[in-house]
Order: structure tokens, then sequence, then C-alpha cells
């Protein structure tokens, strides 16, 4: 069962089922040249809003078989609602919106439901300096993304583009993550199932 927040913004009903921490295991499989790499790891999300119309996303995840719990990779971002912006809604930069706030209760938010849920938008940076743009679709406790952009800093390995997969399934948050990357085509890359701690 998961209660809704009264301080959870209207943009967010739609995603507040994500919100919380979430820790447990998955399995990365990834072919690399002539050879396979598979692991298991430990992963900890974390998905909370500050009071804006955006969800703040933080991931870290380590080797299970590294018993110093060393970081294998982390990843930060934020995750809102698609929609063309309008005079009352704040940006670019720290510019703020004017009149009235734009949604003002879940209702409002309900225009913006299409056949397929609710469009979305993820941006997620990595440490090894690759940007990923998602764009998709939420439907009740389902996420599906597409990269719409990848950006890499000249010294990341190469890698252009990824779809993710959320659901909430008997409580757990299962993902799954395919990526092309390093001369391979789009294929299964790592999936986890994450139960919420906080």
């Amino acid at each position: 069962m998961f209660d809704l927040d009264a301080s959870t913004p209207p943009e967010l009903v739609p995603l507040s089922w994500l919100i919380g921490v979430w820790e447990g295991t998955g399995v990365l499989d990834y072919r690399v040249g002539d050879d396979t790499v598979s692991h298991e790891f430990g992963q900890r999300v974390s998905f909370s809003h500050d009071g804006g119309s955006w969800l703040n996303y933080s991931s870290i995840s380590w080797l299970l078989d590294d018993p110093s719990r060393s970081p294998l990779t982390a990843e930060a971002g934020y995750w809102r609602l698609r929609y063309e912006p309008a005079a009352n809604d704040a940006g670019p930069g720290m510019l703020p919106g004017t009149g009235a706030r734009r949604f003002g209760s879940a209702e409002a938010v309900e225009t913006l439901r299409t056949d397929n849920g609710f469009e979305i938008e993820a941006s997620i940076i990595h440490p090894d300096g690759v940007d990923e743009l998602y764009i998709g679709h939420v439907n009740g406790p389902r996420i599906d993304l597409v990269t719409d952009a990848v950006m890499r800093s000249s010294t990341a390995k190469e890698y252009t583009a990824a779809t993710r997969l959320y659901g909430l399934v008997e409580s757990h948050l299962l993902w799954a993550w395919d990526i092309a990357a390093l001369g391979q085509d789009l294929r299964s890359h790592a999936s986890a199932r994450l139960a919420r701690t906080e």
C-alpha cells in the first residue's frame, strides 16, 4: 500500500510511487569485445523532492563480491512531467514564473494525461562524462524511457543510446536497462529488484 504525502506537488502525483529510498541487488551482463562481463551488484536509489515540480534522483551501486563496497558507479538527475512551458513556469535559469501556479491540483495535472499515461523527461548524469536525456511515459506504476540525447565528454567511453523500464511489482521497484555502447547495438545491460527502505 502506498500513501500519498499531502506535501507532494501536484505535478509529481503520477511519479509519487517512486518517492523514497530503495535498496536491493541486481545483475549486469554485457559483451565487451569477445568477452562477456557478468556480475551481481548492490544498489541504493533515492527519489525525493524539495517542493518543486521535479523529482531528485540519485543512485549508487557496488559489486557484491567487493568486500570494501567501493562504488561501482553513481548517477544523479531530475525526473519531471513533460509539457510545453508557459509564462507561469520558472526558467530558464533562475527566472521565476509569472502569475498563479499552473497546476494547483492533481485534477489540473490530469489534463496532461494521454492514452499512454503521462509524458515524462529524465535527465541523468554519470561521473564518467556521460549525460543522458530520456523521454517516455509513466502509466500507473510503470515507466518506459528511451534516450532522446546522449552527451559524452571527450574522455568518456563510447555510449550512444539506452532504454530503461521501471515498475512497481509486489511493493518492489524492478528496473531493466538496455544500452548501446562500446561498438554494440542496443542490448540488455543490467536489471535489479529493490525494496523500499525509507
